[in-house]
């Protein structure tokens, strides 16, 4: 991955004219950095320009994937329309955030996720945290809402959240190839000359997700599409067993990028954001 060099921490702003209930006002997003668990992760932040304080989500991406990928970008916009800042990054050995694809396991992509918390929660004006996530992006989210716990996690939600990676990794499959567990080589070749690393999938199979993320137990939705074939929707079934104040929301037809009405299934995330915040 390329790394970039250290950005300012105040980060560069870019001003947006958006519409909030009928009254045209300006939005911010600022670029930052934060110290991640394997080297500085960047981010953006969007915040409403003419509220003093906010509440805010932190948005996190799934595997392979990055902060500008559409669900997520679509997300902050619709939060930040709402009155309600948003912080997305990009993982360690992602998009433009340091570190190697090829030493990036589920647990260090907690603790990535827990100093982007512990950065947000320090932030002038912010009056709660809450968190979302996409594909692995949802585990990670879910897992570090468990961490953490419900009173510092306002409220979660996981659109196709991929519980499925450790049965997966115990399969020894991974995007249709298949490698012998019993055997693992230093990396697996996934495609476009990405490395997994071994150490991903050691730790993916046994990583405890379930256990881990029933810890929380604040407002919760899944949003996932009945024909993800990446991640099928019965792990979000499972999800809504172990959170009792938990929602489901399966959207027929959908597949696991939600390519096919993006507006729609993140309009229910915003949805659920805004009955829980606003």
């Amino acid at each position: 991955m390329k790394i970039l060099k250290h950005l300012a921490l105040v980060g560069a702003f870019t001003f947006s004219l958006l519409n909030v209930c009928g009254q045209q006002t300006f939005a911010k997003s600022e670029n930052i950095t934060i110290d991640g668990d394997h080297g500085k992760l960047v981010g953006v932040l969007q915040t409403p320009d003419q509220q003093k304080n906010y509440p805010l989500v932190i948005i996190m991406h799934g595997f392979t994937a990055n902060m500008e990928n559409a669900p997520l970008t679509t997300l902050a916009n619709a939060l930040e329309k709402d009155g309600i800042a948003s912080l997305r990054f990009d993982f360690n050995g992602h998009g433009k955030s340091e570190g190697r694809f090829q030493d990036m396991t589920v647990p260090n992509e907690i603790e990535d996720a827990k100093k982007v918390y512990d950065y947000a929660v320090k932030l002038p004006g912010v009056t709660s945290v809450s968190l979302a996530g996409h594909s692995q992006g949802g585990v990670v989210a879910s897992m570090t809402a468990g961490i953490l716990g419900t009173q510092k996690i306002k409220s979660l939600a996981l659109m196709a959240p991929a519980a499925v990676l450790r049965e997966d990794a115990i399969r020894g499959i991974l995007f249709g190839k298949q490698y012998d567990v019993s055997n693992l080589p230093e990396a697996v070749d996934i495609f476009n000359g990405l490395k997994l690393g071994a150490n991903y999938v050691r730790t993916a199979q046994t990583l405890p997700i379930y256990e881990t993320a029933s810890q929380y137990q604040g407002p919760a939705l899944m949003v996932h599409g009945t024909q993800d074939t990446i991640v099928p929707y019965t792990y979000s079934l499972r999800y809504q067993r172990i959170y009792f104040n938990g929602e489901l929301k399966l959207i027929p037809g959908e597949d696991h990028g939600f390519s096919k009405d993006t507006a729609g299934a993140v309009k229910l995330v915003a949805d659920f954001f805004h009955k829980q915040l606003k």
